[in-house]
């Protein structure tokens, strides 16, 4: 702009000085003195410590941090860089740029940490300089394995998690969330009995959060005992050995339950005859014939405790001949239900007779004529509820649809592999309460039935961490079909990488390591 208009301009120099120590020339500076010549008279990294010792139980992979916390970290990792960093002494007189790890070979003993540090020196001016520090890896077994070293069944707390109901889907779901939030971290045994599961922990505070956990997903009631172990007269300590009794609600997902009078009139008259269509920290219950709906909590069920009237294993499956929706549809937790009418007829009965029912159902958005749905046969069920005698006066229906049936689809995708797979925990099996191959059926048939709930549920997804089946292949033709396919998990919500390991797990004492510490 300025040579445009035609006037002078001065142009601009830098000017330099000499360094007062070797007389070349160099920008000026606050030091007035050369990179090489301040680095000569000042040493930043003279105070930090350039060797450290740390603890490793070789056990359980973890580091001790002083005075008696233990974190998970795996090796050169971003957790073990932290904590080396946070081990130097007089970091805090310097400003930390860059640490990384040096490669060393892992069965040394020795981790190397590089790092660059700036500190304001003479007149300030501000120097960076890299240093390298050595850690010496000595391994000590923390307490906790140790005390398992001496003695495994030496457990100082039990979580006794049980379910009085015929199947083990409510496990297989705990399980998914305990791997999930790495809840079970702290036990250091897992023990599979006939109806629930055992967790065994050193330290009574670790199954109290266990419980807690437990209590935010199902609902539970708990007690609890203590037995004295030994004593010291002189010091007056105590060691005593806990025991927690936790008992899940058994009430499930699909359940037809009665409800007892007195709930029933608190709860608006509602049912008596509903379905349970969810089970979180409350219990979602639905009546079938009118769309009314309600949540009740732990502390509303242990109250006035009820069972189910019948279970997932009762449903029979019918085929729908005719749907005639009712304007009337309903949101509960996500999920939509739309009233109809519809007239049904046993699988079984095909080809034999002539029976059908007309029945109403909350599952008008899902059944057309044709399709195929599961429900419970009140009219032939044998059952000895107390609570359905208490109604005098009440009509029961023959039959109440429960959900769409998918068998007939999943018939054709028999034998092969689900496009996505699930971890699973590893635990012993008490051989004195099994049954042979008798209860090795059962229990898959049970888990086959868990993995289809995954695919029907989308709720149930939300809690589960699902990954990609590396030995998936998709067909290269699709299978042609004249109606819906069964329900899948879409792969969008699939993880990519699946390692199960427990060297994953970080305790939460452990802290992130800052930006500036990594590359």
């Amino acid at each position: 702009m300025a040579g445009e208009s035609g006037l002078f301009t001065v142009q601009q120099t830098v000017g330099t000085v000499l360094c007062c120590k070797c007389g070349i020339l160099i920008p000026p500076n606050a030091a007035n003195m050369c990179v090489n010549c301040l680095r000569s008279e000042v040493d930043i990294t003279e105070g930090l410590q350039k060797h450290v010792i740390i603890i490793h139980c070789a056990e359980c992979d973890r580091y001790l941090q002083p005075p008696r916390t233990w974190i998970k970290a795996q090796f050169e990792s971003k957790q073990l860089l932290t904590f080396c960093v946070k081990r130097i002494k007089n970091l805090n007189k310097v400003r930390l740029v860059h640490s990384e790890f040096i490669w060393t070979e892992p069965h040394s003993k020795r981790l190397k940490v590089k790092l660059k540090v700036q500190k304001e020196v003479l007149n300030g001016a501000v120097i960076e300089q890299a240093c390298m520090v050595e850690y010496v890896v000595q391994d000590q077994m923390c307490e906790s394995c140790s005390r398992v070293q001496t003695n495994p069944d030496q457990w100082v707390a039990a979580v006794q998690l049980r379910q009085h109901v015929s199947h083990r889907r409510t496990f297989f779901y705990l399980e998914q969330l305990i791997l999930k939030h790495n809840a079970a971290v702290r036990a250091f045994r897992i023990k599979q009995t006939d109806h629930g599961l055992d967790f065994f922990f050193a330290n009574r505070i670790h199954a109290v959060k266990f419980i807690e956990f437990i209590q935010k997903f199902v609902p539970i009631k708990s007690r609890h005992d203590k037995q004295l172990v030994s004593h010291d007269i002189k010091s007056n300590n105590y060691n005593y050995k806990f025991t927690f009794s936790v008992e899940i609600c058994p009430i499930c997902r699909e359940d037809l339950v009665c409800l007892p009078p007195k709930l029933a009139a608190s709860l608006g008259n509602l049912g008596p005859l509903v379905i349970c269509t969810k089970i979180s920290n409350n219990i979602a219950l639905l009546d079938p014939l009118t769309l009314r709906h309600c949540f009740l909590d732990a502390e509303q069920y242990w109250r006035a405790p009820f069972t189910s009237l019948l279970s997932s294993k009762k449903l029979v499956e019918y085929v729908v001949l005719d749907v005639d929706p009712i304007p009337s549809e309903v949101n509960i937790g996500g999920s939509k239900y739309v009233m109809a009418d519809a007239q049904v007829a046993r699988v079984s009965d095909f080809g034999k007779n002539d029976t059908m029912f007309f029945v109403r159902t909350h599952l008008g958005h899902l059944l057309n004529a044709g399709d195929y749905a599961l429900g419970y046969d009140l009219n032939a069920a044998n059952n000895n509820d107390m609570e359905i005698g208490k109604y005098k006066s009440l009509v029961i229906p023959e039959v109440i649809l429960v959900k769409k049936s998918y068998e007939e689809m999943r018939q054709k995708k028999r034998g092969k592999p689900r496009s996505w797979v699930i971890k699973s925990i590893v635990k012993e099996v008490d051989v004195s309460e099994t049954r042979g191959r008798a209860d090795e059926e059962k229990m898959i048939d049970e888990y086959e039935q868990f993995l289809r709930d995954i695919e029907e549920y989308p709720d149930m997804r939300f809690n589960i961490s699902l990954y990609r089946n590396k030995e998936y292949q998709a067909s290269e033709m699709a299978d042609v079909t004249d109606g819906e396919q069964a329900p899948s998990v879409p792969l969008e919500e699939l993880l990519d990488d699946l390692k199960i390991s427990n060297e994953d797990v970080v305790d939460d004492d452990g802290d992130d390591v800052d930006e500036g510490m990594m590359e």
